[in-house]
């Protein structure tokens, strides 16, 4: 499952590539390396504008699951799932690329994906909820406290991630429509996105330690 991803364009280019109404992230520098239980930017649909804001990646687990938080969402029928389908709970997350680890030896290796070399902006198909509990990474140290955290949805590997992660990966949103879609949509037309990007609209852009910056 994914749990390392950029977001590595600029706050103003996040901004116009979704319509962004209201900005709540503050000075939003470039996000090279995001992973569970970090704060990353999200888009939401409130009082009829979009808005930009900080959440925690990672939902509660559901009950007798462990205590790992959900970073990635795959059965979208089970009923644990469902209330945060609605679209006030749908969000999107701006990514510019992804990584899966491929199983090598001496040690795995991450592998970067992204639409192409250039990294441009797309989106993840999102879920957020508010939850009061324990959260955050040791050095930032945990408070019980209102969060309001965030997964996204995954799907069967396409012909380009599934040699390095073949059981899935996140459900890809590239156009303004999709996005459009996924924040506003009924959940039945809204879920008809959670399938793999086609072969020909990504591609394999590092592998192991990148030294781009992206």
């Amino acid at each position: 499952m994914c749990n390392l991803y950029s977001s590595a364009r600029s706050q103003d280019e996040i901004r116009r590539t979704f319509a962004i109404d209201r900005d709540e992230t503050g000075n939003l520098p470039p996000l090279p390396g995001i992973f569970p239980d970090q704060m990353a930017p999200i888009v939401h649909a409130a009082e009829g504008e979009r808005v930009l804001t900080m959440m925690r990646w990672g939902f509660p687990p559901p009950p007798k699951a462990g205590m790992q938080p959900v970073t990635n969402v795959r059965n979208v029928a089970s009923p644990y799932w469902r209330p945060w389908l609605k679209p006030a709970f749908r969000c999107l997350v701006p990514v510019t690329s992804f990584s899966e680890y491929a199983d090598t030896n001496p040690r795995k290796t991450p592998v970067w994906f992204a639409l192409d070399e250039s990294r441009p902006l797309f989106a993840f198909a999102g879920i957020w909820r508010p939850w009061t509990g324990v959260r955050g990474p040791k050095r930032d140290e945990p408070a019980e406290e209102e969060h309001r955290l965030f997964s996204f949805l995954t799907t069967e590997a396409n012909s380009v991630v599934g040699p390095v992660h073949p059981k899935a990966m996140p459900v890809l949103l590239t156009t303004a429509e999709e996005w459009r879609t996924w924040l506003e949509a009924p959940a039945e037309e809204a879920l008809q996105l959670q399938r793999p990007l086609p072969n020909e609209m990504m591609t394999e852009v590092a592998r192991g330690t990148r030294q781009d910056g992206f």
